[in-house]
């Protein structure tokens, strides 16, 4: 299946030449099949394990699963929790996932299952009024990571080594004081990614520069770059992914200008430390982006105006979908998901 997958992938990139046609002619087209799910609740939250396996997560308390690669979607949410937003989800496989909850206070939760769903057990609630919680990420089945707006100053990190059952807070000293007005947004679940064992990235918006946040260790300290992403209390970072611990982008935009391009993507090839814009980007605010697993060059990024791919690396960018989304990702067989309003989930088709 990764074979022939990648086959696929370099026949898109115009690298080999497709049946037929003249290599790199006809780049072979893009788009997004639907997935009916149910439900008309946003679905922010996306975690995908493979071309059958999904989890997608949102409003009114909605943690969806699907076994059969989005033939059928079923509500396995934790009980009692209509109140809640599931802004995001990392499932490791059919079984084991954890949803985070987003909201003020004690509306800020983390949630555990073993059973697909069956049964979950509270693992993290909020005890800090002010403090209000955004995304999770997992570097593997046990270290994980969960990040939070600041407080007084501060930003929130939240650590755990057992697989999400306990989570301790990471000591502020170790994380650079936020600017005024810096928050991070929870509108994929993408604020905070990891790549290999131990770098993580939180990214961040709201102030006079929009900055992405680095760790070397698993999260314990924390050193800050500025973006060249447009920053303002609507606009900056509002998602990061890596391909390598040195190789990653920051994309985002301003969310009350959904159709305005400019300022709204960066990349780097030193960990973040240094963002330079490519040479175009996508003709809107985007609110998520992932690297495809096998095809090093490929990227997808997504938002409320359409889908983008890039076969470059992130240099230029063309629009294949004008539909809305708000989170994507790649399982590790090479399947790809996207998430968003309404309860639109949808599968990447290639051809």
């Amino acid at each position: 299946m990764k074979r022939v997958l990648t086959i696929v992938l370099l026949v898109l990139a115009g690298l080999v030449v497709a049946p037929g046609g003249t290599a790199g002619a006809h780049p072979a087209p893009l788009s997004w099949r639907l997935s009916p799910t149910g439900t008309d609740a946003q679905l922010r939250g996306l975690s995908v394990v493979s071309r059958h396996v999904a989890w997608a997560s949102g409003a009114r308390g909605t943690v969806l699963r699907t076994v059969d690669g989005g033939r059928t979607w079923k509500q396995v949410g934790p009980p009692d929790t209509a109140t809640l937003d599931f802004r995001d989800i990392e499932a490791f496989d059919a079984r084991n996932a954890v949803a985070l909850s987003i909201g003020n206070g004690e509306d800020s939760r983390i949630y555990r299952t073993t059973d697909g769903g069956a049964t979950w057990t509270e693992t993290f609630r909020n005890t800090e009024p002010a403090a209000f919680y955004n995304c999770v990420a997992f570097f593997d089945k046990h270290h994980g990571l969960a990040t939070g707006d600041p407080v007084e100053g501060e930003f929130r990190v939240l650590s755990t080594s057992n697989g999400g059952r306990s989570w301790q807070r990471v000591p502020g000293e170790g994380i650079p004081p936020a600017l005024d007005g810096e928050f991070e947004f929870s509108a994929s679940g993408q604020c905070i990614t990891v790549a290999g064992k131990k770098d993580a990235w939180i990214a961040t918006g709201g102030s006079t520069v929009a900055r992405v946040l680095h760790s070397a260790d698993r999260g314990r300290t924390w050193t800050a770059s500025d973006t060249p992403l447009l920053s303002n209390p609507s606009a900056g970072v509002f998602a990061v992914a890596f391909r390598t611990p040195r190789q990653g982008i920051a994309i985002g935009g301003d969310f009350l200008n959904p159709t305005g391009g400019e300022d709204n993507l960066a990349l780097t090839s030193d960990a973040g430390r240094t963002w330079r814009e490519p040479a175009n980007s996508p003709r809107g605010y985007r609110s998520a982006v992932v690297y495809h697993p096998f095809l090093r060059s490929l990227l997808i990024a997504v938002g409320p105006t359409g889908s983008d791919v890039s076969l470059d690396g992130g240099r230029r960018w063309r629009q294949f979908d004008d539909g809305t989304f708000d989170s994507v990702g790649c399982g590790r067989d090479g399947a790809c998901w996207a998430s968003g309003a309404q309860g639109r989930v949808a599968t990447l088709q290639i051809g």
